[in-house]
């Protein structure tokens, strides 16, 4: 089970239309990223200077909205030679979801 200050930090994430861009952008890779020549953006993740500049802002303010997301558990960070890319944890983002649903349910 996840423990209190993780459901914080997620629902931080969540909370910035930013984050929510990068998760849906990182929903389909190929198609909002299929120009990365330095790795399959599918296979690998996504370039964070790719990410920074679809969201048109400076690599510090994306790499700050990437961490909070990697923090949550909603994206992986793999580093290659000088690069970090970004892929979702689909898993996880999953889990909160139920987690949220179940949250908000009626409970009789």
């Amino acid at each position: 089970m996840i423990e209190n200050m993780d459901r914080a930090t997620q629902i931080k994430a969540m909370a910035s239309e930013q984050r929510l861009t990068v998760l849906r952008l990182l929903a389909e890779p190929q198609k909002h990223f299929g120009h990365q020549w330095s790795a399959d953006p599918v296979e690998f993740g996504v370039c964070m200077t790719l990410i920074a500049e679809a969201l048109a802002v400076a690599q510090p303010t994306a790499s700050r909205h990437l961490e909070i997301l990697k923090q949550a558990g909603f994206i992986t960070v793999r580093k290659h030679l000088k690069w970090s890319y970004c892929k979702r944890d689909e898993a996880a983002i999953r889990e909160y979801l139920d987690w949220l649903g179940t949250e908000l349910s009626s409970t009789g």
